[in-house]
């Protein structure tokens, strides 16, 4: 049974999917920097930043391009548990290069904590911010 985060976040995965690929298609960047603004600490914290990978990974391929290097923040509040986060990182890394071959990166994921309602990092530093 999906949680109501997931199914808000399925929903919204179209919508977020369209914006990134528009983002990069135009853009073509070397690097991306994406900051999940109120991420988790389960599960969930990763997903979002999966799936981005995913849909420009996909569109990369597509395009004949070399792979971005991903930089990837997870903001949130100074009491998450980011080292739960941290702990399940090896995983996630071998899974994208399990999935994505050895032509794909390299991804960075660091904790920013604090409030998104003030500023969390240096001007034109982010390529997009997802919030969920």
């Amino acid at each position: 049974m999906l949680s109501v985060q997931n199914k808000v976040i399925s929903q919204a995965s179209e919508v977020t999917k369209e914006v990134i690929l528009d983002l990069y298609s135009t853009t073509l960047p070397e690097g991306l920097n994406i900051a999940d603004l109120g991420c988790s600490s389960g599960p969930n914290a990763v997903q979002q930043i999966h799936d981005i990978i995913d849909f420009v990974d996909q569109k990369r391929r597509q395009l004949g391009r070399t792979s971005p290097e991903f930089h990837c923040f997870l903001n949130d509040l100074p009491g998450n548990d980011f080292n739960t986060v941290f702990k399940g990182l090896p995983a996630f890394y071998e899974k994208l290069k399990a999935e994505k071959g050895s032509d794909f990166g390299p991804c960075f994921i660091a904790g920013v904590p604090g409030s998104f309602y003030e500023r969390l990092f240096p001007r034109n530093s982010t390529s997009c911010c997802i919030l969920f």
